[in-house]
């Protein structure tokens, strides 16, 4: 019995061919020189009919490669098909699809497939990088994400296939790539997004490089025109609508076929279209969906040129939208009008009666970039005061002031305004964490800063602390960590810190950031007790000192801390002998409220972050007949667990278990892409 037999490989990289010569060598040889290792690697290249000698060229290398294996099939004219003999082949715990023009960085599926097995996630999406200009993402690999999902960050951005997938969430949705020369890969991933039980990001590594070919032959160029691409663009819509209920959630997720797949062709493919074609075959597929899937809520997101376009398709106005579409380029470049403290586009059909368009097609209000920069941040006792500059772009500064907001991370607390002074070169602001909430001290949290941003009566409320002086010193933006008293002579530690996205914000009373000497105490386990009464174990151990001075150092308390400043405490319990300072601690979250806890430990008067494992799973209990669930949150800016406490809404919960069950059984969405 040969080893493969014994252990599957990790990882089934499928490489579609079709008269691949001569990127295709460096792709098939990327793959074969991963750090993994050729003895978890399977290697399925499938050659679609070439006549290019990509076959033979294949064949050689698999004659010095046993994980290379190769098949021949009838040219299919499309990706998808050879893609989906490979998925039928493949044997891998994971699914990587390498395209022929492209390849992999030598240690790209080593970091991938560790970064899912240590966070249990369903998709790895490995860093990007552009080989002779061809257009990448960008925004979602700004920081690794150990674990996230498609409605916190930018994932769903991009969505073609180069990613890491579990090959049992294939399976189980019984996932294939539907026969389409263009747009083939979106419905297939947007399928998987929606059902991972996580996505993972490596952004420090460049995992796949994408080119175009020598001779310009990539089917996303020689398959670009709308006839190729409606088919793809429906089943986008069509999947998302299959997974996600009505509401904010499908809004946020459909608003990206929106922008891309039907504004985008609309305004940038249509125009080429022979009229008749233009009229009879592609508006009427463009109008049904702009009426179907574009909510208001999506309308009123959306930026106005597309608006535009989105209201005329509404009203079935052919000539204007190809009047739209031919003229966008040089209506882009057009001004603006400030009235009434709203921004409006100098669009042609803007407040032209015949043109008969509303105001809020052109309202570029909430979409004017503010310049915002941050000069200095430093303690001037027990003051923060920052210096820095905004303004927004295209507005004359009249009747122009700033203020800074701090917003509580995950809070419902309200926010807190201080105001800036200006002077020739910005403004300055002084931040007293001890009386800056209406003469009351900030509450003890995260705060991120926030800049509002106003000139002629126009507001913009932006992030603030990204954009810094060019030159300025590490320590001018980073102030150090400092102990502020409060009216009521108590000390408060605040440290000012620069967020994974380049931001600033404020830690009051070090919950994500405690000094590096060593803690009283250390967690040892987090998991449920009783899952039916909702009850949660917090075991620890205590360390240096407190360990010395073990039952003397005083009870630990757990303490659960809600968003709106409830507070819930429990003690601990030593173990028999505790020499070794061992205890347990059980919070009954089953009595908590509705909301969002963070979980930290008290000892000593200390607070220690009660980290968030990676294995708890959300529980369900029934309180006074109603059931509720409880969930672990993952949270950028903190390491501390926090748990989610809310009723289960049992209507919603039995349309999910029917959506799951159709899914099953190979409903809509599984048939259209499946094989």
């Amino acid at each position: 019995m040969s080893a493969s037999a014994v252990c599957p490989p990790r990882v089934s990289v499928i490489i579609p061919a079709y008269n691949a010569m001569p990127e295709l060598t460096r792709a098939v040889t990327s793959a074969m020189d991963q750090t993994l290792g050729l003895d978890r690697i399977e290697i399925i290249a499938v050659d679609d009919g070439s006549t290019d000698g990509t076959g033979e060229e294949l064949e050689r290398l698999a004659r010095a490669c046993p994980a290379l294996h190769v098949v021949h099939q009838e040219n299919s004219g499309c990706a998808g098909s050879p893609r989906n003999t490979g998925l039928d082949r493949a044997q891998g715990d994971f699914v990587f699809f390498l395209d022929s023009d492209d390849y992999l960085g030598p240690d790209a599926l080593r970091r991938m497939v560790a970064m899912a097995d240590d966070n249990g996630t369903d998709i790895v999406l490995g860093r990007i990088a552009s080989v002779g200009g061809r257009a990448v993402p960008r925004a979602v690999f700004s920081h690794n994400q150990p674990r996230t999902d498609i409605f916190s960050s930018h994932a769903y951005l991009t969505l073609g296939p180069w990613k890491l997938f579990r090959r049992s969430l294939i399976e189980r949705l019984r996932l294939r790539f539907p026969p389409y020369r263009n747009c083939e890969d979106k419905p297939f991933t947007a399928a998987a997004y929606l059902n991972a039980s996580g996505i993972s990001v490596v952004a420090d590594y460049d995992c796949y490089y994408v080119r175009y070919r020598e001779d310009r032959s990539n089917l996303t160029l020689t398959a670009s025109d709308l006839a190729h691409r409606m088919d793809g663009i429906r089943l986008c819509f069509e999947t998302v609508a299959r997974y996600l209920e009505p509401g904010p959630r499908r809004d946020q997720i459909m608003r990206r076929h929106v922008e891309w797949e039907l504004c985008g062709p609309l305004r940038g493919l249509l125009p080429r279209e022979s009229e008749r074609d233009a009229r009879e075959r592609f508006f009427p597929a463009f109008r049904e969906w702009a009426r179907t899937w574009v909510t208001d809520t999506i309308f009123q997101r959306i930026d106005a040129p597309d608006r535009l376009l989105v209201h005329l398709l509404r009203t079935d106005r052919f000539e204007d939208v190809l009047t739209v579409a031919r003229n966008a380029k040089e209506d882009a470049g057009r001004g603006h009008l400030v009235d009434k403290g709203r921004v409006y586009w100098l669009h042609p059909f803007f407040r032209d009666h015949t043109a008969d368009v509303p105001d809020a097609c052109f309202d570029i209000t909430d979409r004017l970039p503010v310049r915002h920069r941050l000069d200095t941040a430093r303690w001037h006792g027990g003051v923060l005061r920052l210096t820095g500059h905004a303004a927004i772009e295209g507005i004359d500064a009249i009747d122009a002031g700033t203020d800074v907001i701090l917003r509580a991370y995950e809070s419902d607390r309200p926010e807190v305004r201080v105001p800036t002074t200006p002077h020739p070169s910005g403004f300055t602001a002084d931040i007293d964490p001890a009386t800056a909430d209406d003469g009351a001290p900030l509450a003890r949290g995260l705060w991120n800063l926030y800049l509002d941003v106003r000139a002629q009566g126009v507001s913009r409320i932006v992030r603030f602390g990204s954009h810094r002086k060019d030159g300025a010193e590490d320590g001018a933006v980073r102030p150090p960590r400092r102990a502020v008293m409060t009216p009521r002579g108590e000390p408060v530690v605040v440290v000012p810190y620069i967020t994974p996205y380049g931001n600033l914000s404020l830690d009051v009373g070090e919950v994500a950031h405690a000094p590096s000497r060593e803690a009283p105490c250390r967690v040892t386990r987090t998991a449920w007790h009783d899952a039916r009464k909702g009850v949660l174990i917090v075991g620890g151990r205590l360390t240096g000192e407190a360990a010395a001075r073990s039952r003397d150092a005083g009870t630990p308390l757990l303490r659960a801390e809600s968003g709106t400043g409830a507070v819930r405490e429990v003690a601990a319990r030593f173990e028999p002998g505790g020499a070794s300072g061992a205890f347990t601690a059980r919070l009954p979250v089953g009595r908590l409220a509705a909301g969002r806890w963070t979980l930290t430990l008290v000892v000593e008067g200390r607070s220690v972050v009660v980290p968030c494992p990676g294995r708890l799973a959300g529980i369900r209990w029934f309180r006074f007949g109603r059931p509720y669930y409880a969930k672990p949150l993952t949270r950028r800016a903190a390491p501390a667990l926090a748990l989610e406490v809310a009723p289960i809404e049992v209507a919603a919960g039995v349309r999910r278990r029917l959506r799951r069950a159709r899914a099953r059984i190979g409903g809509a969405v599984g048939g259209r892409i499946g094989g």
